[in-house]
């Protein structure tokens, strides 16, 4: 084509359209052509809704211990740790508190599976209770499962659970959600934290976790994976706060090692006990590199730490020089310079090895002047006074005690401020969820994330058994779902609630009467009796008088009942209660519990 044509036909359709336009009428939009659309018009395409995140907490608030998260999406479940606590004061006789399961088994066709965070007793204990109840797989790091195994195998559940190993940086899918592992420091190795994308957006659980450059054993934190998850958008942050209210960093394990080091130089002619946590394998790695560098032999000491190091050789966490380690029946077989004791009870627990020796009742180990211990731990909240306790008696027996914080001898695995600081700028989330701490501690972390800049509608402080919705539009509370404490007892799971605990503490506070009687089955009056015994209230031979006081008075009200044609159980034994608490609380002011038993003849 010419020049000139090509002119002609671009001034051809300049003028079309030209006329097109001025044609327009104005103020209305172009009109539809053939297939009802407009003109040149770009389709516009809605977006797609995001389906609501729910995260349920079934324990790990207002609490230390018991970790347990549920995140759920559409149709699926994800169990983040399961974990338990250990009983306060009030508790009287029970061993182990545990998370209510009820939630679960009622949806345990959503669940997806269990992801462990790392191996500590407060994430993984509660597992063979639930395992007991419902079968779904559990995912971990190799220690973390290690660990479980031996959890599971004790309570005859290792056939009935599937295993699965994951290692950190690698990603599981569960359902609708891809779960990150994600490689973190903390007292044990093993340990990670979760990404977890949901269609709703992706949810961040820390576990507990610090920032440690120089680790005793593994990497240092994978940080740069926090930012590549916070570079694509994170909904939801979930972080422990332990040490919310420390300022600074959490110092590094190395710390720990010089401080080992010094004190062992100290401890030439002396025993040394060291009493640690079972799980804290990085720290026994430093007690046996110390002990091997001063030549001396290693002893464990506790169930629970020749359990944790067994496996934790086994999977190679722990390294022993050759020769180093001995039975602890050996420990009489060499001089006292020559031997480390590693052992539990750093907590004063009651029937741990260093209670046991402290109170001279260890079947293997005898204390005294000769022994330089070091608790390398500190006392968790509430167990201040037993640690003391355990302290005291051995300072009467005349060890030498190394337990003051001066000394070095223990750093927390818990990120401080500045953490805890790094973690939120790296994760940057829409919405935060202070986790894994007291009231004190949670609301301390929410007061940190707004000194950050987080709007305070954005931060939400829980409490065992809440549930919040989260999507890119709210976060809002809604229904709670079952949840509290599960006291085990023995073999007793569940038996023992606060009516059980309400009247043992009433027991061990004032005692016991108990009022034994045998009736006439044709008219109830009295045939032999009533006996009164005594526990725990008075000193019988001391107090006979106010005891046959006590039997007169049930004996007059039995004998009243039957001349009266009373007859029915209950209110006899209320008259009897009633009465007989009235006469005690006047002569000695106290109450003790008051149990009549009745018999026909």
């Amino acid at each position: 084509m010419s020049a000139q044509n090509q002119k002609k036909n671009y001034r051809l359709k300049q003028n079309w359209y030209s006329k097109s336009k001025t044609n327009q009428q104005p103020g209305k939009r172009p009109q539809k052509g053939r297939g009802g659309k407009r003109p040149n018009a770009v389709s516009r395409i809605k977006p797609v809704k995001k389906p609501p995140v729910r995260i349920s907490f079934l324990g790990g608030l207002n609490e230390i211990g018991k970790n347990i998260t549920l995140i759920e999406c559409e149709n699926d479940i994800v169990i983040v740790d399961c974990g338990m606590a250990f009983p306060d004061g009030d508790m009287l006789g029970v061993d182990l508190v545990i998370p209510d399961f009820s939630y679960i088994e009622q949806n345990v066709d959503k669940v997806r599976g269990i992801v462990l965070t790392h191996g500590h007793e407060d994430h993984i204990g509660g597992l063979p209770f639930l395992l007991s109840k419902i079968n779904v797989p559990l995912y971990g790091t190799p220690l973390t499962l290690g660990l479980v195994e031996n959890k599971l195998r004790e309570h005859s559940l290792i056939n009935k659970v599937k295993l699965n190993t994951v290692n950190a940086g690698s990603t599981i899918k569960l359902g609708c959600m891809d779960v990150k592992f994600i490689h973190v420091n903390h007292s044990i190795p093993d340990s990670v934290a979760f990404a977890i994308k949901t269609p709703g957006g992706t949810i961040v659980h820390t576990g507990d976790f610090k920032i440690d450059c120089t680790p005793i054993s593994g990497d240092t934190i994978d940080l740069s994976s926090f930012a590549r998850v916070g570079d694509e958008g994170v909904l939801a942050l979930l972080a422990e706060s332990t040490n919310a209210e420390r300022a600074g960093y959490t110092p590094t394990e190395q710390m720990v090692s010089e401080s080992l080091d010094n004190l062992f130089k100290k401890a030439e002619k002396y025993r040394i006990i060291i009493a640690t946590f079972a799980s804290n394998v990085n720290r026994v790695q430093q007690i046996i590199n110390t002990a091997d560098k001063y030549g001396r032999k290693v002893a464990f000491s506790g169930r629970s730490m020749v359990n944790y190091m067994d496996v934790a050789v086994k999977l190679g966490y722990l390294h022993l020089p050759q020769n180093i380690l001995i039975d602890i029946d050996m420990l009489s077989k060499y001089p006292p310079e020559q031997v480390v004791l590693v052992t539990t009870g750093s907590q004063g627990e009651p029937m741990s090895a260093l209670s046991r020796m402290a109170y001279s009742d260890h079947r293997k180990v005898m204390v005294g002047e000769g022994d330089f211990i070091i608790i390398s731990a500190n006392p968790i909240p509430g167990n201040e006074k037993t640690v003391g306790n355990v302290v005291d008696e051995l300072l009467k027996r005349g060890c030498k005690v190394i337990y003051e914080s001066m000394y070095d001898v223990h750093v927390s695995g818990h990120a401080c401020q500045e953490e805890l600081k790094l973690m939120h700028r790296l994760v940057r989330p829409k919405y935060f969820i202070p986790v894994h701490g007291e009231q004190k501690h949670l609301r301390k972390h929410a007061e940190l994330a707004e000194f950050l800049g987080m709007e305070r509608k954005n931060i939400f402080i829980g409490d065992i058994g809440n549930t919040v919705e989260v999507c890119d539009d709210y976060m809002k509370q809604i229904a709670s779902v079952p949840a509290g404490k599960v006291f085990v007892d023995g073999l007793g799971v569940g038996d023992v609630g606060s009516i059980v605990l309400r009247d043992r503490k009433h027991l061990g506070q004032d005692g016991l009467i108990i009022i034994v009687a045998s009736l006439d089955v044709y008219d109830g009056h009295v045939i032999s009796g009533p006996d009164i015994v005594s526990r725990g209230f008075v000193y019988v031979r001391e107090s006979e008088g106010l005891l046959d006081e006590v039997r007169q008075l049930a004996l007059g009200i039995l004998e009243d009942c039957a001349e009266n044609n009373v007859h029915e159980w209950g209110i006899i034994k209320n008259r009897l209660r009633e009465e007989i608490a009235k006469l005690i609380s006047q002569r000695t002011r106290r109450s003790p519990m008051i149990l009549p038993i009745l018999q026909e003849v």
